[in-house]
């Protein structure tokens, strides 16, 4: 005999069996059924690539979807996974969906605005449902989906720290880097040394050279970056006032690292090297000193 479950005034399908389903998860976090419709994207489909696609590219795919297209339509709550072999779909994120934006529609295309939400936010990437058999139907309304059951939900899997040599992180990267219990090692590596660093701007090529002494390292200087992306930096605050989402054409990467007992002195001159070598006090570059 079936069950039905109801929190906080939404119901939702769930398994006969008593298994824990999509259903369960949905109720406890306080979504309707009725007001959620789930996706399932695939990766390598209009260029999105796993573990390489920044969030922003994944909103601007979700949120373009053929004319034909009704079932999340007037959905409040989009819950998208990705495939993950065969049946499998790893959950990636929820996004809030404030209606159609009917002056972008094509001929082909609608577009949605959707806005990026932290439902959930504690499963992404470990919460894995079991699709229907008709997998080629690649969204379901809540209701629907409820049912699915869920199959797995993973520990956070630790990354592995790639070494300075080998760093280079989008903003949104960087961002995951400063926040995610995942990078934990990667911010004590951070943590731990003085450094020279670089910031590219991937419109333009323009570079920016900083350091990162003393008691504030590599780990205190990229926190602040993560956290407003300009880090106080004078150039930098001017592109970002100009266009806040800018941020997200920046790339960081680690030039040269020092021992914290190296002396102020030596990471100066190091800074001056490259700044230098790089011609990032020219107008190619955005140091203004």
């Amino acid at each position: 005999m079936s069950r039905k479950m109801r929190h906080s005034g939404c119901m939702s399908q769930l398994s006969p069996a008593g298994d824990l389903t999509l259903g369960h998860v949905m109720d406890a976090a306080g979504l309707a059924a009725e007001d959620v419709v789930v996706i399932r994207h695939t990766y390598n489909a209009g260029g999105l690539v796993e573990g390489q696609t920044p969030p922003e590219v994944v909103l601007r795919y979700t949120q373009r979807q053929s004319v034909s297209w009704s079932v999340g339509a007037s959905a409040k709550t989009w819950l998208c996974f990705f495939a993950d072999g065969q049946r499998r779909s790893r959950y990636y994120g929820a996004f809030t969906n404030r209606g159609e934006v009917a002056e972008h529609r094509t001929s082909e295309l609608k577009y949605f605005d959707l806005e990026a939400t932290d439902v959930l936010s504690s499963l992404r990437g470990r919460l894995v449902i079991q699709w229907s058999l008709d997998a080629v139907n690649w969204s379901k309304k809540g209701s629907l989906a409820s049912s699915f059951p869920v199959v797995e939900i993973a520990d956070r899997q630790e990354e592995v720290f790639p070494g300075f040599e080998r760093l280079s992180l989008p903003y949104w990267k960087l961002v995951e880097v400063m926040t995610e219990s995942r990078y934990a090692n990667w911010r004590s590596a951070l943590g731990s040394v003085q450094g020279i660093y670089v910031i590219a701007d991937t419109t333009n090529g323009k570079l920016y050279v900083g350091k990162a002494d003393g008691r504030e390292r590599i780990l205190g200087r990229w926190r602040q970056y993560a956290a407003d992306g300009h880090g106080g930096n004078v150039a930098l605050k001017e592109v970002s006032d100009s266009a806040p989402d800018h941020r997200h054409n920046f790339v960081f990467s680690v030039l040269r690292v020092y021992d914290p007992s190296v002396p102020l002195k030596v990471v100066n001159e190091g800074e001056s090297y490259f700044k230098a070598a790089l011609m990032s006090r020219t107008p190619l570059g955005y140091n203004k000193n």
